[in-house]
């Protein structure tokens, strides 16, 4: 490829392009599904597979894998003192990732080896690098936890064939959910100390037997579908105690008392009310599927946002601070989650409004955030460092 086109700033670090393409995802899939659940989009005769599998990988594969490659892309880099992948290896990835989009949308006209490629090709590459960063110069990591990396990452080829797989469907977003569950918590534990530290000059208490123990038992829950169902249950209820006795010890009414900070509890509050429901059960009473929902809206929809601003501003070598179009957008997510998972509660029959409400908060949330901050990916770092 031209020297020109390869060293564009947009592909001088993985948060760069995949940040814009989690933004573009964010804002458009749910509403895609939406008006395709109520009728008014009806649902292309070329999807690869069920326009429900259509949604959930789109969800976890599509927008959460472009927020997670872009994030790990970049972090992995940090954490073992690489350069890290950029340039040509950048625009494979990305390409990728858009031919996957197109195989889900149009696979079903595809000859199966065309599809299969397109299915796969992305995130076995993405998997290969990261394991390949951390792995081959893990004497210079600077945390030593990440094997949980090295055993995670690879189960989400397995958890996406389940996932595509129709009479596996729930086992597949179950495997899915509980890979990115662990991601999300592996996560929280390294930046929640350090925002604490910044925002409140307060060292949060850690214990690393705790913080092992945790890891450890959510990375057990990816094989929950195989347990039986009342120790699955069961280690549910005791992964969800476990964070919640770490999450009383990091002073959380302090951590609310600013949306930039607080937003990331309130995500992890949400993670540890999924485990709840899965430990208890939804019983009938509960609208919609709830269990799932806490995590992909209320997890992801309120850390990724949040992650994406911060990543963004500090890596394009600005100050991170959280403006006000940025805490509209944080406010704009929790109503999101409101809408899609309390409304429903209090008034069952409007069910479908409150769906497209909820959409039309991600609509916004990651329509804004892209008009924001797409702009900067596209440019040099505003320091005059490289990368």
């Amino acid at each position: 490829m031209p020297a020109r086109f390869t060293s564009h700033p947009l592909w001088l670090v993985g948060f760069r392009p995949f940040f814009a393409l989690a933004c573009l995802t964010g804002a458009t899939l749910p509403l895609a599904w939406v008006l395709m659940l109520g009728g008014t989009l009806p649902p292309p005769t070329t999807l690869a597979t069920t326009p429900q599998q259509w949604h959930a990988h789109e969800m976890f594969f599509g927008f959460g894998w472009a927020m997670l490659g872009g994030f790990l892309l970049t972090s992995t880099k940090n954490w073992v003192g690489i350069r890290g992948h950029h340039g040509g290896t950048l625009i494979f990835l990305a390409a990728a990732w858009i031919f996957e989009r197109a195989g889900m949308l149009f696979g079903g006209a595809w000859p199966p080896a065309l599809l299969a490629l397109s299915s796969y090709l992305y995130l076995a590459a993405i998997v290969g690098l990261l394991l390949g960063t951390l792995i081959v110069h893990r004497e210079t990591d600077s945390y030593r936890d990440n094997v949980y990396f090295w055993l995670a990452l690879p189960l989400f080829l397995p958890a996406k064939w389940l996932l595509l797989s129709p009479e596996h469907f729930a086992t597949g977003r179950s495997m899915t959910l509980a890979l990115f569950r662990l991601a999300f918590l592996i996560m929280l534990e390294r930046t929640l100390v350090q925002f604490m530290k910044s925002a409140f000059q307060l060292t949060l208490k850690r214990i690393p037997a705790l913080d092992h123990a945790i890891k450890s038992l959510a990375l057990v829950l990816v094989f929950a579908p195989f347990l039986p169902d009342a120790l699955a249950a069961a280690a549910s209820g005791v992964l969800a105690l476990l964070l919640l006795g770490r999450f009383s010890m990091w002073q959380p009414l302090r951590a609310l008392t600013r949306i930039d900070v607080g937003i990331m509890f309130l995500g992890a509050a949400a993670i540890i009310a999924q485990l709840g429901f899965e430990a208890l059960g939804q019983g009938p009473a509960w609208v919609g599927s709830v269990s799932v929902h806490l995590f992909t809206v209320g997890a992801m929809g309120l850390i990724v946002p949040a992650m994406i601003v911060r990543i963004s501003r500090g890596h394009t070598g600005r100050k991170v601070v959280f403006e006000t179009l940025d805490k509209v957008v944080l406010w704009v997510m929790l109503a999101g989650l409101a809408l899609r998972i309390v409304a429903p509660q209090l008034a069952p029959g409007a069910y479908p409004v409150w769906l497209h409400l909820a959409a039309t908060c991600w609509l916004a949330g990651f329509g804004l955030l892209g008009c924001r901050y797409v702009p900067w990916l596209l440019r040099p770092r505003v320091d005059g460092k490289e990368h």
